[in-house]
Protein backbone atom coordinates (compact mmCIF):
# COMPACT_ATOMS: atom_id res chain seq x y z
CA UNK A 1 0.00 0.00 0.00
CA UNK A 2 2.58 2.48 1.07
CA UNK A 3 4.50 1.60 -2.33
CA UNK A 4 1.24 2.12 -4.40
CA UNK A 5 1.05 5.80 -2.59
CA UNK A 6 4.73 6.77 -3.07
CA UNK A 7 3.92 6.39 -7.16
CA UNK A 8 0.92 8.31 -6.99
CA UNK A 9 2.80 11.03 -5.55
CA UNK A 10 5.55 11.44 -7.90
CA UNK A 11 2.96 10.94 -10.73
CA UNK A 12 0.94 13.92 -9.47
CA UNK A 13 4.47 16.22 -8.56
CA UNK A 14 5.08 14.98 -12.52
CA UNK A 15 1.75 16.39 -13.67
CA UNK A 16 2.09 19.77 -11.76
CA UNK A 17 5.69 20.08 -12.97
CA UNK A 18 4.41 19.34 -16.65
CA UNK A 19 1.54 21.86 -15.88
CA UNK A 20 3.95 24.39 -15.27
CA UNK A 21 6.54 24.22 -18.14
CA UNK A 22 3.44 24.02 -20.33
CA UNK A 23 2.41 27.23 -19.11
CA UNK A 24 5.73 28.85 -19.13
CA UNK A 25 6.21 27.51 -22.97
CA UNK A 26 2.65 29.04 -23.58
CA UNK A 27 3.95 32.53 -21.80
CA UNK A 28 7.45 32.56 -23.61
CA UNK A 29 5.29 31.90 -27.15
CA UNK A 30 2.69 34.79 -26.17
CA UNK A 31 5.88 37.56 -25.17
CA UNK A 32 7.62 36.22 -28.18
CA UNK A 33 4.53 36.98 -30.79
CA UNK A 34 3.56 40.10 -29.38
CA UNK A 35 7.58 41.26 -29.65
CA UNK A 36 6.78 41.32 -33.29
CA UNK A 37 3.12 43.07 -33.06
CA UNK A 38 4.41 46.17 -35.85
CA UNK A 39 4.71 49.41 -33.40
CA UNK A 40 3.05 52.10 -35.80
CA UNK A 41 3.76 56.05 -35.33
CA UNK A 42 2.18 59.31 -37.31
CA UNK A 43 3.95 62.24 -37.81
CA UNK A 44 3.10 65.63 -39.09
CA UNK A 45 -0.72 66.64 -40.64
CA UNK A 46 -1.88 66.52 -44.38
CA UNK A 47 -5.32 67.75 -45.17
CA UNK A 48 -8.03 65.35 -46.48
CA UNK A 49 -9.13 65.02 -49.91
CA UNK A 50 -12.72 66.38 -48.64
CA UNK A 51 -11.00 69.51 -47.27
CA UNK A 52 -8.99 70.23 -50.23
CA UNK A 53 -12.38 70.10 -52.12
CA UNK A 54 -13.35 73.25 -50.32
CA UNK A 55 -10.61 75.33 -51.14
CA UNK A 56 -11.22 77.49 -54.73
CA UNK A 57 -8.69 78.28 -57.35
CA UNK A 58 -8.05 81.44 -58.09
CA UNK A 59 -10.23 82.62 -55.47
CA UNK A 60 -9.51 81.62 -52.03
CA UNK A 61 -6.23 83.24 -50.45
CA UNK A 62 -3.54 82.56 -47.94
CA UNK A 63 -6.24 83.27 -44.80
CA UNK A 64 -8.88 81.49 -46.02
CA UNK A 65 -6.53 78.52 -46.58
CA UNK A 66 -5.93 78.27 -43.05
CA UNK A 67 -8.97 78.71 -42.12
CA UNK A 68 -10.14 75.87 -44.35
CA UNK A 69 -7.76 73.52 -44.10
CA UNK A 70 -5.07 74.89 -41.32
CA UNK A 71 -1.50 76.55 -41.54
CA UNK A 72 0.82 74.16 -43.01
CA UNK A 73 3.87 72.39 -41.64
CA UNK A 74 6.51 74.23 -43.73
CA UNK A 75 6.33 77.20 -46.29
CA UNK A 76 8.24 78.18 -49.37
CA UNK A 77 11.52 79.39 -48.11
CA UNK A 78 12.44 82.03 -51.13
CA UNK A 79 9.63 83.70 -52.90
CA UNK A 80 6.24 82.18 -50.37
CA UNK A 81 5.01 80.78 -53.54
CA UNK A 82 3.54 77.29 -51.78
CA UNK A 83 2.32 75.98 -48.47
CA UNK A 84 3.58 72.46 -47.68
CA UNK A 85 1.56 69.98 -45.44
CA UNK A 86 3.61 66.90 -44.80
CA UNK A 87 2.06 63.31 -42.96
CA UNK A 88 4.19 60.19 -42.21
CA UNK A 89 3.71 57.01 -41.10
CA UNK A 90 6.45 54.83 -39.12
CA UNK A 91 6.38 51.38 -38.52
CA UNK A 92 8.64 49.29 -36.32
CA UNK A 93 8.64 45.73 -35.84
CA UNK A 94 10.68 44.29 -33.13
CA UNK A 95 14.17 45.74 -32.41
CA UNK A 96 14.50 46.74 -36.35
CA UNK A 97 14.85 50.54 -37.52
CA UNK A 98 11.82 51.94 -38.04
CA UNK A 99 10.50 51.85 -41.83
CA UNK A 100 8.24 54.61 -43.55
CA UNK A 101 5.24 52.96 -44.66
CA UNK A 102 3.12 56.16 -45.70
CA UNK A 103 3.84 59.71 -46.77
CA UNK A 104 1.57 62.26 -47.60
CA UNK A 105 2.88 65.79 -48.89
CA UNK A 106 0.13 68.21 -50.04
CA UNK A 107 1.73 71.60 -51.87
CA UNK A 108 -0.70 74.45 -52.20
CA UNK A 109 0.73 76.89 -54.64
CA UNK A 110 -0.08 80.90 -54.55
CA UNK A 111 0.37 83.31 -57.78
CA UNK A 112 1.71 86.58 -57.05
CA UNK A 113 -1.43 88.35 -56.06
CA UNK A 114 -1.73 85.48 -53.01
CA UNK A 115 -4.36 83.50 -54.07
CA UNK A 116 -4.31 79.67 -54.66
CA UNK A 117 -3.20 78.75 -58.25
CA UNK A 118 -2.47 74.88 -57.55
CA UNK A 119 -3.34 72.18 -55.06
CA UNK A 120 -0.98 68.69 -55.36
CA UNK A 121 -0.85 65.55 -53.63
CA UNK A 122 1.99 63.31 -53.86
CA UNK A 123 2.51 59.95 -51.76
CA UNK A 124 5.81 57.99 -50.67
CA UNK A 125 5.81 56.35 -54.36
CA UNK A 126 6.30 59.62 -56.00
CA UNK A 127 9.34 60.57 -53.86
CA UNK A 128 12.70 60.04 -55.03
CA UNK A 129 15.86 59.49 -53.29
CA UNK A 130 18.74 62.15 -52.94
CA UNK A 131 21.90 61.63 -52.48
CA UNK A 132 23.45 64.17 -50.07
CA UNK A 133 27.13 65.81 -50.67
CA UNK A 134 29.27 65.02 -48.36
CA UNK A 135 31.75 67.04 -49.64
CA UNK A 136 33.94 69.26 -47.19
CA UNK A 137 35.34 72.15 -48.06
CA UNK A 138 39.01 72.77 -46.78
CA UNK A 139 40.12 76.04 -45.05
CA UNK A 140 42.81 77.14 -47.31
CA UNK A 141 44.50 78.81 -43.98
CA UNK A 142 47.54 76.67 -43.85
CA UNK A 143 49.87 76.50 -40.39
CA UNK A 144 47.96 80.03 -39.01
CA UNK A 145 46.48 80.76 -35.70
CA UNK A 146 43.78 82.53 -35.02
CA UNK A 147 45.84 84.59 -32.65
CA UNK A 148 48.09 85.31 -35.92
CA UNK A 149 44.98 85.99 -37.89
CA UNK A 150 43.84 88.82 -35.39
CA UNK A 151 47.68 90.34 -35.48
CA UNK A 152 47.99 90.43 -39.16
CA UNK A 153 44.82 92.66 -39.58
CA UNK A 154 46.19 95.30 -37.64
CA UNK A 155 48.82 96.50 -40.32
CA UNK A 156 46.02 96.25 -42.80
CA UNK A 157 43.85 98.92 -41.20
CA UNK A 158 44.14 102.42 -42.29
CA UNK A 159 42.66 105.81 -39.84
CA UNK A 160 39.89 106.49 -42.36
CA UNK A 161 38.72 103.11 -42.39
CA UNK A 162 38.32 103.71 -38.18
CA UNK A 163 36.95 107.30 -38.72
CA UNK A 164 34.27 105.80 -40.88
Amino acid sequence: MQAQVAIRGRGTARAVFGSCVRVLCGLLLLAAASACTPIIRDHGFAPTDAELATLEIGKDTRDVVTQKVGRPSAEGLLDDSGWFYVQSRWQQVGPRAPEEVDRQVVVVSFNTGGTVSNVERFTLEDGQVITLSRRVTESNIQGVTVVGQLLGNIGRLRADQLVQ
